[in-house]
């Protein structure tokens, strides 16, 4: 495991902070991304106590780093198990309505790891989530690398929301309302990046379906992201569930 720090600068994909405060200033919004929603078991997540994954990210030559982490959404229990930006172990427990009361390494290094690895895990539910974000389904397109047209539907965050204000993940959905593709833009006045990805290895843990695997590039260099050691907690439940 690397620096936290590192990954900060090198991968450019932190999102907006709105996923996990729903606001009312909704722009336009493409119906198919409730059916993606749906597909992806946004009816049953008011079930879900917890989920533990691990998200791995590698960038060939530059990073390569994994983060443990078990979220608590009805809470905003958060619990990482990783390194600091000085590569020290570190092993810590918070929740994220009290950010303010943390530490510097919590507030600046972990909770931003925690948005972005969050993201990468729970894609398609955020993207319905954010109300603030745009969507218009532009139709069938070919995908980006590879053969084969799918749904294309641009996701784009406004210019004055999140990390990096005004970001566009272009969403390539098959016929049976799976993302199989993404094309990230990051937005605002920092250098352009793009970051192009599969999404695939899909299983579920108990109703909620995941994608574990993702392979592409970041601007320009080999990437490769994997989500593993994915389960979930049902309410009134001590069991977990394995994502198999």
């Amino acid at each position: 495991m690397t620096k936290l720090a590192r990954l900060t600068i090198i991968c450019c994909l932190f999102f907006g902070m709105l996923a996990f405060a729903p606001n009312s200033w909704a722009q336009e919004r493409a119906p198919i991304l409730e059916q993606i929603a749906k597909t992806y078991g946004i009816d049953s997540w008011d079930q879900v106590q917890a989920i533990r994954y691990t998200w791995n990210g590698e960038i060939t030559g530059l990073f390569k780093a994994a983060h443990k982490w078990e979220w608590e959404p009805k809470t905003g229990k958060v619990t990482f198990e990783g390194t600091d930006k000085d590569g020290k172990p570190v092993n810590v427990s918070y929740v994220r309505t009290d950010l303010s009361s943390q530490s510097d390494t919590v507030k600046n290094q972990i909770d931003p790891s925690f948005i972005n690895d969050n993201y990468w895990t729970l894609f398609p539910f955020h993207a319905y989530w954010d109300k603030s974000a745009s969507a218009i389904d532009q139709g069938k397109f070919n995908r980006p690398v590879g053969p084969g047209m799918a749904e294309l539907i641009p996701v784009k965050y406004p210019a004055d929301v999140g990390y990096t204000p005004g970001d566009t993940w272009d969403l390539y959905v098959g016929k049976d309302n799976r993302i199989v593709f993404f094309d990230y833009h990051r937005g605002g006045a920092k250098p352009p990046s793009r970051v192009l990805a599969t999404w695939a290895g899909y299983k579920k843990a108990g109703p909620i379906l995941f994608s574990t695997e993702h392979r592409g590039t970041a601007d320009g260099k080999p990437l490769h992201i994997f989500i593993s050691d994915v389960s979930i907690k049902l309410a009134g439940s001590n069991t977990w569930m394995k994502a198999e």
